[in-house]
């Protein structure tokens, strides 16, 4: 009897410590702010959480920020949507692989009355040289996020450089995604975001999307795990683990299926 007794205790003990164990079990993950105020983590997350007992702590700043925090070794994992970065970090060697996971597009939202008069026009690039011609208030987050690296772009595009300090039309906002567009509502204001971001944001006051559907306003998203060999501390098998599991197919459908109002906010387009 005592020796069921112990052999019952024993099992009791050693399956508190496995949970214990797996509840330790996580992950860093730096990541663009638009996959966090778009609501799209918090609803991935718990759906990996549970089939794979590793926490995902995520640390959602500007795509810029993100992959400085990943070169630091201070990310296991980063998660962010601008190519030529994600690329240069590769090349740099802070991590050896780059994985395609979903897409949407960005668009250009602005005041209902559309003093700059675009939304006649499919082309981001038009846009915005009626934007700076009129000097219509656009509102940049100005933060060296994905984003921002798009924005830039396509000013270089329309061979324009507006610049805050010298153009009183040209805000900066230095702000994530939400926050810029809290600041865009308040000012009337045009701006350049996600389209998942701007689903999910509540606050529109009088803004809506003006220009849409041009090839170029492409959102691509991509994940990469930091290289372990450059930093030994790096969880490689858990990161791998989240990144596998984001391109396989049930990641994919859970891409998918995540949803505001009926409608569709990332796309899967992870390679085979």
């Amino acid at each position: 009897m005592k020796l069921l007794k112990f052999l019952i205790h024993s099992i009791f003990i050693t399956l508190i410590l496995t949970q214990v164990c797996i509840a330790q079990k996580s992950i860093v993950v730096s990541s663009t702010t638009s996959t966090e105020q778009s609501g799209l983590f918090n609803y991935l997350l718990p759906i990996y959480e549970k089939i794979s007992g590793i926490q995902v702590k995520v640390i959602a700043v500007g795509t810029g920020q993100a992959l400085y925090i990943g070169r630091r070794g201070d990310a296991d994992v980063v998660f962010v949507h601008d190519r030529v970065a994600e690329e240069k970090f590769l090349n740099d060697g802070f991590s050896q692989k780059r994985y395609e996971v979903m897409y949407n597009d960005f668009i250009l939202i602005g005041p209902e009355n559309d003093p700059a008069k675009i939304v006649a026009t499919n082309s981001i690039q038009k846009a915005l040289e009626l934007i700076a011609l009129s000097k219509s208030t656009f509102v940049s987050r100005g933060d060296k996020s994905g984003t921002h690296a798009a924005e830039l772009r396509y000013w270089k595009d329309a061979n324009l450089e507006p610049n805050a300090q010298k153009d009183t039309w040209y805000k900066e906002s230095g702000s994530g995604m939400g926050a810029s567009l809290n600041t865009a509502s308040a000012m009337n204001a045009y701006i350049l975001t996600d389209r998942g971001t701007w689903i999910s944001f509540k606050n529109r006051g009088k803004l809506k999307i003006l220009v849409q559907g041009d090839p170029k306003l492409f959102n691509q998203y991509g994940v990469m795990l930091v290289n372990p060999d450059k930093y030994s501390h790096i969880k490689k098998e858990e990161g791998q683990s989240f990144i596998n599991w984001l391109i396989s197919p049930n990641g994919q459908k859970s891409i998918a299926s995540y949803q505001i109002n009926g409608e569709q906010l990332f796309f899967p387009n992870a390679k085979p």
